[in-house]
């Protein structure tokens, strides 16, 4: 019997994904948010953690101490192929599975299994974007000044916050603007936002 960790905040996902798990043969399954609410089922650590891609991202995502260390779960991540960033955060939370959000049921429990043994799963639709998010085009310091700029932070504001002159944050943010193909400072944000790279 494999037991999992089911983690999705949307209520009505989180409990379709269990309900589809408790029906397939081999699996003790218990749910929650990322945030610890809605949590279900008993304090047996489980073998497994299955989580949404989604909740790995944002402030207090993968950097707060996550729920699967704590327990010592092996990860599955659900996620999507045009969202590389994510991919790259759950790879460096140490995930052993990949799964697209768009792959069949089976798929989810083949993967469910094959990861509670210790082995890795990976979805070949996410084989292309695991690699691409191996190639973070932007360094930390830019990431870090777009970051702050999707905040609504001014160029003062950034410079101050980053201990940086105007000058220099704006040749970040110029660099960041070329490097992801962007014609403004919103187009990129919106492009590192949507790739899930912040």
């Amino acid at each position: 019997m494999v037991r999992v960790l089911v983690v999705h905040d949307a209520t009505l996902l989180r409990t379709a994904l269990v309900q589809l798990l408790r029906s397939a043969e081999g699996f003790e399954v218990s749910s929650m948010s990322s945030r610890g609410e809605g949590a279900d089922g008993d304090d047996i650590p489980p073998d497994v953690c299955m989580v949404d891609g989604d909740c790995l991202e944002g402030p207090g995502g993968v950097d707060r101490a996550p729920f699967w260390d704590r327990c010592g779960a092996r990860l599955v991540v659900l996620g999507v192929s045009e969202r590389p960033g994510v991919l790259r955060r759950a790879l460096d939370a140490g995930a052993l599975g990949f799964v697209d959000k768009d792959a069949c049921a089976q798929r989810l429990i083949d993967a469910l299994h094959t990861v509670a043994k210790g082995e890795r799963f990976l979805d070949e639709r996410l084989t292309l974007a695991l690699l691409e998010a191996s190639e973070m085009p932007l360094t930390s310091r830019e990431l870090s000044v777009v970051s702050l700029a999707a905040q609504g932070a001014p160029i003062a504001e950034i410079a101050l916050s980053l201990h940086l002159s105007r000058g220099t944050v704006r040749n970040y943010m110029a660099s960041a603007i070329r490097k992801v193909g962007a014609r403004n400072r919103v187009d990129a944000i919106r492009i590192v936002q949507s790739a899930g790279w912040m």
